[in-house]
C-alpha cells in the first residue's frame, strides 16, 4: 500500500537550497548520507489539472495566513518574487530559493483534503 510521497526539487545549487530548508524554514530533516538532507514536509495534497502542452509538475507550499507567513519569512531573509495575487482558489505568491529557483505558496480558499 502507498503510504507517502517524496517530492524532488531539482536545483542549480542543492547545497544552498538544503541549507535554506534546514536553517531558514527550520524543516526537520535526516541526513541520508554525505550531507544529502531529506526533509519532513507538513501534510500535503495532490491534485490533477489539465495540461495545455507537455505535462509538468509544480509544488506549492500552503499556509493559513499568507501575510503573516510572508512577514516572518521576510524577517528571515526570504525574497518574494511575486506580490500576493487574489485567485479564485486562494491568495498566491512566490519566493526565491538561494539557487534562484522559485516556489509558490498560497493561502487556500478551497476545501482542504488535509482536513479529511
Amino acid at each position: 500500500m502507498i503510504n507517502g510521497g517524496h517530492v524532488i526539487i531539482y536545483s542549480a545549487d542543492p547545497e544552498a537550497d538544503r541549507a535554506f530548508f534546514a536553517d531558514v524554514l527550520a524543516y526537520p530533516h535526516v541526513d541520508a548520507g554525505g550531507g544529502w538532507l531529506v526533509f519532513k514536509l507538513p501534510p500535503a495534497e495532490i491534485a490533477m489539472h489539465p495540461a495545455a502542452g507537455a505535462a509538468a509538475q509544480e509544488f506549492f507550499f500552503m499556509c493559513d495566513d499568507i501575510d503573516a507567513t510572508m512577514q516572518e519569512m521576510t524577517a528571515n531573509g526570504v525574497e518574494f518574487s511575486q506580490p500576493v495575487t487574489e485567485e479564485r482558489w486562494g491568495r498566491l505568491t512566490r519566493f526565491r530559493l538561494p539557487s534562484g529557483a522559485e516556489l509558490g505558496m498560497y493561502e487556500p480558499r478551497h476545501p482542504l483534503a488535509t482536513d479529511l
